[in-house]
């Protein structure tokens, strides 16, 4: 089975596109916030177009402009969402889709490479085929070596074919220039880790096809990626395993219970507390949107960063809104409340104070060790089998960069 960190997300995408809620997906609700938020996510930043016009049977916009984040790879990474629509009645293989900005070639996504980052709306199956009037998401992911500049614009070539060409409109295979954007200048916010202690793993974030990444979830009418940097932290023991004994009972994994700290000074603008444990191993059903993330806390962080603390363990909550938290203060405990099918903590940092109606921001944490990595992601922990992880791999000290999905890593105590 492929790995599925928890069943923790707080995503929509079982409603819309490819996220599968369970082990990796958590949705997080748009009701729990002390008010709604004032703003919608942020446009793409577009330069003018230029040149003559020419008919792209294919329309492409970005989701979100991409923020740079440096990466434990030593990489920076731009990680966001090309909306690609069909507007012919007839079909459309997408054969490659590149980012460059300039002359130079960022990424490029050849056909056979294409589909594993390409969905269709409401489909969750691979694919580069866009059936008439259709929409895919493609999920891009630019990294950047540490010597290489970010870039401030960015173009995308889009390769089609179609079996009934209108010439001159357009021909059997093209390729089309598309979305250009703006690479926005905003810095990663840096934060200290929610938790302490070692054998943390990043389960369930950027910047893979993984769960949270996929999560777009409709909210009031528009599409939103607040899950785009989120982490799902477990722990593993010193036998690899994240529970031992029953599966069904939170008591089987050590970590259950353990505390949550604040990532910086903010006040607190919203909590829930009061629902549930679920059981772990079975995947929640009938949630109603403001219990995706269960039990949690809504921080600002300032210059309009908020971080959500979700699936809280019940009755934990310390804070109320209000309250002024500080670096390390305990806020609550790691639980397994709302939509998760094994304990866990759901962080994510976010544009507005609402936990889905948010646009997902990086950020980074000022320190921590990286200890090692997961070797396979064919490991199936919530069964009960033990993490592999990377042979030789040696453990390093880490600064103001942001853990990448499989990292296990050791958090100071505070």
């Amino acid at each position: 089975m492929q790995f599925r960190p928890l069943t923790a997300t707080l995503s929509l995408a079982a409603l819309l596109l490819t996220a599968a809620c369970n082990t990796a997906t958590e949705t997080t609700t748009a009701g729990t916030t002390a008010a709604p938020p004032g703003t919608a996510t942020s446009p793409p930043s577009t330069p003018a177009p230029s040149g003559p016009s020419v008919a792209t049977p294919v329309t492409a916009r970005v989701l979100a402009a991409p923020i740079p984040v440096p990466g434990t790879d030593g990489k920076v990474h731009l990680a966001y969402e090309l909306a690609l629509t069909n507007t012919l009645a007839q079909e459309v293989t997408l054969t490659s889709v590149g980012v460059r900005a300039g002359d130079r070639t960022l990424l490029s996504l050849p056909g056979d490479r294409l589909a594993y980052w390409t969905r269709i709306v409401g489909n969750p199956t691979p694919t580069t085929i866009l059936g008439p009037a259709q929409t895919a998401f493609v999920w891009l992911d630019v990294a950047l070596a540490p010597d290489e500049t970010v870039p401030d614009q960015l173009v995308h070539e889009v390769g089609i074919s179609v079996p009934q060409p209108m010439p001159p409109l357009f021909p059997a295979t093209m390729t089309e220039s598309v979305a250009p954007v703006t690479v926005r200048n905003r810095e990663p916010i840096v934060i200290a880790p929610p938790l302490a202690g070692p054998n943390w793993l990043d389960g369930n974030s950027c910047c893979d096809m993984t769960p949270h990444r996929m999560a777009l979830n409709p909210i009031s009418g528009e599409i939103w990626a607040a899950e785009r940097f989120a982490i799902d932290y477990l722990q593993l023991g010193p036998d690899g395993r994240v529970f031992t004994g029953d599966k069904a009972d939170v008591s089987s994994y050590p970590y259950f219970g353990a505390d949550i700290l604040a990532v910086a000074d903010g006040p607190v603008v919203a909590t829930l507390d009061g629902l549930p444990e679920q059981v772990p191993g079975t995947a929640p059903t009938g949630l109603p949107l403001d219990q995706y993330g269960g039990n949690h806390i809504v921080q600002d962080l300032g210059d309009g960063h908020y971080a959500l603390y979700a699936h809280l363990k019940t009755g934990t909550v310390k804070v109320k809104p209000g309250d002024r938290l500080t670096t390390g203060q305990v806020i609550g405990s790691l639980g397994n409340s709302g939509n998760t099918d094994a304990p866990h903590l759901h962080f994510h940092v976010m544009s507005t104070p609402d936990p889905l109606r948010a646009d997902g921001l990086p950020f980074v944490f000022s320190a921590f060790r990286l200890d090692s990595r997961l070797s396979s992601t064919d490991d199936d922990l919530l069964a009960g089998e033990p993490a592999e992880l990377e042979p030789g791999f040696a453990p390093r000290d880490e600064n103001n960069v942001s853990p990448l999905v499989y990292d296990v890593m050791t958090y100071a105590d505070r």
